[in-house]
């Protein structure tokens, strides 16, 4: 009883991980988009790839995690330069692209 309460308890947070997770990585690909099209940019392969991972507190004092995410992008068709957005939660709380102005965009609730 306890070993099938216990593998039920573990395949049911595993699965708020894989949600949680996706929806943050959904998100992160939004505000990629929406960065470079601010930027006059082209984001490339339309993906991210998490890069690292930590917890911490989320808006509220819940805890949650941290996600680093890194991505391309091209300014002229021709090059590819990195990019990296910070999702707290499911929020963007930060986001650097490698242009020769180096911006940094500091994301406000």
């Amino acid at each position: 009883m306890n070993t099938t309460l216990f593998l039920l308890l573990t395949i049911g947070l595993i699965a708020l991980y894989w949600q949680s997770s996706l929806r943050a990585r959904e998100r992160a690909v939004q505000a990629c988009i929406r960065a470079c099209r601010e930027y006059d940019v082209q984001f490339l392969d339309q993906s991210v790839q998490l890069a690292r991972i930590r917890p911490a507190r989320v808006t509220g004092g819940s805890l949650g995690f941290r996600r680093w995410y890194g991505f391309e992008f091209s300014t002229n068709g021709d090059d590819r330069r990195v990019g990296l957005v910070v999702m707290l939660g499911n929020r963007p709380e930060h986001m650097h692209l490698d242009l020769p102005e180096a911006p940094t965009l500091e994301i406000v609730r």
